[in-house]
């Protein structure tokens, strides 16, 4: 009687178990499903909604660089722009305004500029700094804006030597990446969440 009693606990041990796994595969399943239609329906998108895949990547990935950089220059404190961890690297300032020269200089040769425009200096006040790097930011809308995958390898200048408009975009964006990286450094040093952290 005890050992048919314990077979039986056993079962319904086992069927419990069972009972779980299956509702395991069965969410599983349900949420692959789901996964894989939603994918298939943004690619689907993606690839029908732009006639220029290769340049939309780009330009995408500017615009998401583009908004922590505006928003790290706009949230860091005026007073703060002064700060540099050590003494024998640059303040948050002069990176500031390092990417609006560096922009300046790409994002000009994009739109056929002869010369770049130059930055304020770094002990100016952050309202022109700021708008300093808008300023450089506009000059990268109009060049990205007009990058297609028609264009995108023609050879433009660059200072002293000729580059591809897409071997430009790109570099300005891992630039504009390297450089957001040093600004959120800065302010988590300051205590402050960076644009890209906040939730």
């Amino acid at each position: 009687m005890i050992y048919a009693a314990l077979r039986l606990a056993k079962a319904d041990v086992r069927l419990v178990y069972e009972v779980r796994m299956m509702r395991r595969m069965v969410v599983c399943a349900v949420a692959g499903l789901a996964g894989l239609m939603v994918s298939a329906a943004l690619f689907g998108q993606t690839a029908a909604a732009t006639a220029n895949p290769l340049s939309a990547e780009v330009q995408a990935r500017y615009a998401q660089v583009k908004g922590f950089i505006v928003k790290a220059a706009e949230n860091m404190p005026a007073e703060n722009y002064s700060f540099k961890p050590t003494p024998d690297i640059r303040t948050f300032a002069r990176v500031v305004n390092h990417v609006t020269e560096a922009q300046n200089r790409g994002c000009g040769a994009l739109n056929g500029a002869a010369a770049a425009k130059p930055a304020p200096p770094e002990t100016a006040d952050k309202a022109t700094i700021v708008d300093a790097l808008k300023a450089s930011f506009a000059e990268c809308d109009k060049a990205y804006g007009s990058l297609t995958d028609a264009n995108m390898t023609e050879m433009v200048q660059a200072g002293p030597v000729k580059r591809s408009r897409l071997g430009i975009a790109w570099g300005n964006v891992s630039h504009d990446n390297e450089q957001y990286a040093t600004l959120a450094l800065y302010m988590r040093l300051k205590g402050l969440v960076p644009p890209s952290s906040e939730k």
